[in-house]
């Protein structure tokens, strides 16, 4: 009896195991989940974007592989890109209008009623105190079309003048950095650069785990190069490449400055290329004569030979290209370390060929639509509010009157928080972003958050930490379940799709910026963006002779059948090449078509380590199975399994040895701010004196410093003074 069911070849679960073979190239699948049609979409977590083939079975999706003709990802996918339907499933979803009782306690609503609630209480907050006591903020996660939407609605309908977007905290050092140098936020590379150099420099990027299918690309790289990984610890990416640069923390602008001192000095340098195509390149000359090996190896902690072999590694190098992320975008003085990375690209030639260019690696999927179609830091399409031609240009598009526009730019993010803090923002409304749990110094947010008249939060679940502070939560679809665009790091439009219906009353984030057009009053000022696609339309005509122009596009059939399409993309466009570079002709975006050499004294960052907290925190991404807040990937199973299920604390075995703490033990990780538990991992990964936490957990942010790049206002998360102590001592 037994043996029978064991070996039952017929029967209920037998058919659920049984494979069969599948179409389109797909081998063979489960029965249930062999599909009648596929479809490529973009995928929805980071910035690379991936093309993914959907698998659809009666128009849902039933599961997923990697697209083999995308031109990001070639048939690779990582760990998050696979598991991406599968986070949609989860139980915990928004599935219904949430609303505060009096009670303190959040209770289901109609839309009807949620919508009439959110524009009473904004519109209440606007009467109090005025038009500008009410803010946004957004996100990088959803899609171009709507960032445009809530863009326009909210500063152009709703008349607020404050908004920003999560994107301050990855990308706004990189966006200042090359407006500042280049004219405008241009990342130049494509990802063939990736398998063109000879010579590739990383700083403060963990590429192996933040972004792990560009680093497949390295790996494609068949000209055995040079892989020099810049990096206080010894990341993933450090240990597979050819030299480590084990820096002290934020010192890397003085290595920087000391290694183009060098190259100066010993006139390896393209001077050709700096008299044609820069500016003020003597002044920086001046500028980094101070800036000595004998001073950068007290500073950074390098030997002589090590910087040297740096900046003889940039000379030799036939095509060098130059990439970094969060460890330095996230940085006190990241501006102006950004751009001495690209000074060394402009000084040495290394910009507009193959396998070269200062680059900036994304973070999120949608960071680049959100730096240019958001209405956040500029406005619609790149341009400025404060430009009065901007403003006529975008209203003519927008068919609105011209003073609807705002003729000043917005609060940043830590700008909005602190007015919230002053009591001059009284109404917050946060898309798809969780700032209780991603802010730097987390207690003071949630306290700051108090303030607040009104808090509304529109997001795919209920129970992020700052849904739970909401007086009212939307429930949202997420990527899967709604269309429109993403613009990845290579400033790639790729197109996601609609694969599989919304859970419960969930509407796209487009539609309820619909609804609240309607609710709010002014909805025939939107009349004409009836779908993702018209939004789509408008970008194009906002784009059309700015840097960004995509007017070229063939709308989303192009953009489809091309499997992505690059900015610049102008009508009448020949160059239709799948990857494209920037600046090859050597011209840039200011007037005169030169970049700038920007520089500045590096200093040393507001809190640094004593007696009293003598570690040096460091926080990053933990594993390629995680991310940022963990909102999504804690969905899934398979995720879950591939990263370490308690907080850890990495630290170096002779520092634990010192303070008797053992391998895993339970450990108490303070700052001057607050206090979490975490269990002791050694590893000579870190150096002496420093500790690495990851940042997906909620309790990390509980620790770090608020300080700010003064020209970007990003956060600084790597770097606070830290200390360590047995449970037992506390």
């Amino acid at each position: 009896m037994v043996g029978d069911i064991i070996l039952a070849r017929d029967g209920h679960l037998t058919r659920q195991l049984l494979l069969e073979p599948a179409k389109f190239g797909l081998g063979k699948t489960r029965n249930a989940e062999s599909p009648d049609a596929t479809t490529t979409s973009v995928c929805g977590f980071c910035s690379t974007g991936c093309g993914l083939e959907i698998h659809l079975k009666e128009g849902r999706s039933v599961n997923l592989t990697p697209s083999t003709d995308w031109p990001v990802n070639l048939g690779m996918a990582c760990p998050k890109g696979w598991e991406a339907l599968n986070v949609l499933q989860s139980s915990d979803r928004a599935t219904r209008p949430l609303r505060r009782n009096p009670a303190g306690e959040l209770e289901p609503t109609t839309w009807d009623e949620a919508l009439q609630y959110f524009c009473q209480q904004m519109k209440g907050v606007q009467s109090r105190y005025g038009n500008d006591a009410v803010a946004f903020l957004s996100t990088g996660q959803i899609a171009t079309e709507e960032m445009t939407f809530l863009g326009s609605l909210a500063k152009f309908g709703m008349g607020m003048l404050h908004g920003d977007g999560n994107t301050r905290q990855c990308m706004a050092t990189a966006a200042t950095a090359y407006k500042e140098s280049f004219g405008f936020d241009a990342p130049p590379f494509s990802y063939a650069d990736f398998e063109e150099s000879d010579t590739l420099i990383f700083v403060g990027s963990n590429i192996c785990i933040a972004h792990p299918i560009l680093w497949e690309r390295v790996l494609r790289n068949r000209h055995q190069p040079e892989i020099i990984a810049i990096d206080p610890r010894l990341t993933e990416t450090a240990q597979a490449a050819t030299s480590h640069l084990k820096i002290q923390p934020k010192s890397d602008l003085t290595l920087l400055y000391a290694v183009a001192n060098y190259l100066i000095q010993m006139d390896w340098i393209d001077r050709e290329f700096i008299a044609a195509h820069t500016n003020d390149f003597a002044s920086f000359a001046a500028h980094v004569e101070s800036y000595t090996i004998e001073r950068a190896v007290e500073r950074t902690g390098l030997s002589e030979q090590a910087i040297v072999e740096l900046a003889e590694k940039i000379h030799r190098g036939q095509r060098v290209s130059f990439w970094w992320t969060m460890g330095v975008n996230q940085s006190h003085e990241g501006v102006r370390t950004a751009q001495a990375i690209i000074n060394l690209a402009l000084m040495t030639g290394n910009i507009g060929r193959p396998g070269t260019g200062a680059n900036s690696i994304t973070g999120q999927c949608n960071a680049m639509g959100s730096r240019l179609f958001s209405n956040t830091t500029n406005l619609l399409g790149g341009h400025h509010f404060t430009n009065e031609a901007d403003r006529q240009k975008v209203a003519g598009i927008l068919n609105i009157p011209v003073e609807r526009i705002p003729t000043e730019n917005s609060w940043a993010y830590d700008q909005i928080i602190e007015g919230i803090r002053q009591e001059k923002i009284k109404g917050l409304w946060v898309i798809a972003t969780n700032p209780a749990h991603s802010w730097i110094h987390q207690n003071d947010l949630q306290e700051i958050f108090q303030k607040l008249d009104f808090l509304v939060v529109q997001d795919m679940y209920s129970n992020t930490e700052t849904a739970q502070l909401a007086d009212l939560v939307l429930p949202a679809a997420a990527w899967g379940e709604k269309e429109g665009t993403f613009i990845n790091s290579e400033r790639r439009y790729g197109l996601h799709k609609k694969v599989s219906p919304a859970p419960g009353e969930a509407l796209a984030d487009f539609q309820i910026f619909r609804a609240v057009a309607d609710y709010w009053g002014c909805g025939e000022m939107f009349s004409g963006w009836t779908e993702p696609e018209r939004v789509f339309e408008t970008m194009q005509q906002l784009s059309e002779g700015q840097p960004c122009d995509i007017s070229g596009i063939d709308g989303y059939a192009e953009l489809d059948d091309r499997r992505g399409v690059q900015w610049p993309c102008p009508t009448g466009a020949t160059d239709r090449s799948v990857e494209r570079r920037l600046f090859e002709t050597g011209r840039f975006y200011h007037a005169d078509e030169k970049a700038k050499f920007i520089f500045e004294d590096s200093r040393r960052p507001g809190e640094t380590v004593d007696e009293e907290f003598p570690f040096v925190l460091l926080t990053g991404r933990g594993t390629a199975a995680q991310w940022h807040t963990q909102t999504r990937t804690a969905k899934s199973s398979v995720l879950r399994k591939l990263y370490p299920n308690v907080l850890q604390v990495d630290l170096h075995p002779t520092d634990a040895k010192s303070l008797g703490i053992s391998p895993h033990e339970l450990i108490h990780v303070e700052s001057r701010r607050g206090t979490v538990q975490a269990h002791a991992n050694l590893t000579a990964a870190v150096q002496r004196g420093q500790v690495f936490m990851p940042m997906h957990w909620e309790t990390v942010n509980q620790l770090t410093f608020a300080e700010f790049d003064p020209y970007s206002r990003q956060p600084s998360y790597k770097n606070a003074a830290v200390r360590l102590r047995r449970r037992q001592d506390v």
